[in-house]
């Protein structure tokens, strides 16, 4: 019998340490409730885990990779709209002229969005391109 005193802690688990985990089931005569008492886990977070791999929805981070970037010139117009900025007051921020940024994939898809596009909703278009 096993008496624990005190507040159990919660621990987190990198998605490479569940991974790894994950591929120790997968070995020939590899027992579910072995592996979990040896990581000190349930037998249903170890399911749940391997569950999570098969849907897809536990996978390695893709590394960080950089794209090149062309600059462009101004676009059409732009010489006006800096011409035709209020002037900053006392206390008042400069009005933000309809801004776009776009970006164009090797594939030929193109991603144009204004600068008041949050970085969630950026950061789910790019995920959905990537998938």
């Amino acid at each position: 019998m096993e008496i624990i005193t005190g507040v159990e802690r919660r621990r987190r688990w990198s998605v490479e340490e569940k991974l790894r985990i994950v591929a120790e089931t997968e070995q020939r005569g590899a027992g579910i409730a072995e592996i979990a008492r040896r990581y000190e886990i349930s037998r249903g977070l170890l399911w749940n885990w391997r569950s999570q791999v098969r849907r897809g929805t536990l996978r390695p981070e893709p590394p960080s990779v950089f794209v090149p970037v062309q600059l462009l010139g101004e676009p059409p117009g732009a010489e006006l709209a800096k011409c035709t900025r209020p002037s900053q007051a006392a206390g008042s921020d400069l009005a933000v002229v309809d801004s776009k940024i776009e970006i164009a994939l090797p594939d030929g898809t193109t991603i144009r969005f204004g600068h008041d596009v949050s970085l969630v909703a950026l950061r789910r278009v790019m995920t959905a391109l990537r998938g």
